[in-house]
């Protein structure tokens, strides 16, 4: 990494990433969340509105944001969201089977502020059915906002909004000294991670571990334990080395 990198503050490096957004309204509002706390990054995933960022809901709702609205980006695909990113945290109320490790927004602010070499993104899905199963597993966590356990759900500028407070507060004192946390080689990024788990799983195929016509749960739970980890990019090397050593065995 080029050590200048490491200077580069949390409001520079932190993306916002709607999936599948159903409100033109609900796009400006997150906007206008973000900017209010200081980030502008924000990535749209197919949404379901026809010329979003000109949308005269969105523009009002963005209110002084439009900067923030219309310079985000729209993309048909979660992967071409996530391009330059090496860690995803996925916003949810509702707990799944097999997530990755489950955080508080605190907990991720410190996380990503505390950590100059990360290039974080903060997954928001859909007003009406939230986020897709898929993305959730192949996120490295997943965020969960404590809320009245009666009527937990939050609106979507609501929750970026919460997310972007925490960040930004963490962002002010992340040039503070942490203490114990050891050497950190470079994270992995979310390519790199999803094309180990490709390669693992062929891999595991190839020796009779695992059925490709049954495979059950076996990959979401290998999914969720090296969640817990946060891979670096040498540690992702060496499991795709083992893997490849594996089918070695089987040619």
């Amino acid at each position: 990494m080029n050590p200048t990198e490491t200077d580069i503050p949390l409001f520079k490096r932190l993306r916002f990433v709607l999936v599948e957004t159903s409100r033109a309204g609900n796009v400006g509002s997150v906007a206008r969340a973000m900017k209010t706390m200081g980030f502008s990054d924000l990535v749209l995933v197919a949404p379901r509105c026809d010329d979003l960022l000109h949308d005269a809901e969105a523009v009002a709702f963005a209110s002084g944001a439009i900067d923030v609205l219309q310079g985000a980006r729209i993309v048909p695909t979660i992967g071409e969201a996530l391009e330059g990113c090496n860690f995803a945290a996925a916003v949810s109320a509702r707990l799944r089977e097999f997530s990755p490790p489950v955080w508080s927004p605190r907990e991720l602010s410190n996380h990503v502020a505390g950590d100059a070499s990360l290039y974080p993104a903060l997954i928001l899905g859909n007003e009406r059915v939230g986020l897709p199963n898929a993305i959730v597993e192949s996120s490295n966590v997943l965020i969960n906002i404590p809320a009245n356990p009666d009527y937990s759900s939050l609106n979507l500028s609501q929750a970026a909004q919460v997310l972007a407070y925490e960040c930004r507060l963490a962002a002010q004192g992340e040039n503070r000294t942490q203490e114990g946390v050891g050497f950190h080689g470079e994270a992995a990024s979310l390519a790199q991670i999803e094309g180990m788990y490709a390669h693992l799983e062929d891999a595991l195929v190839a020796i009779g571990f695992l059925n490709a016509d049954n495979p059950k749960k076996l990959m979401p739970r290998l999914k969720r334990l090296f969640a817990r980890t946060q891979l670096e990019t040498e540690e992702v090397n060496i499991l795709r080395g083992i893997a490849r050593q594996m089918m070695r065995g089987r040619e």
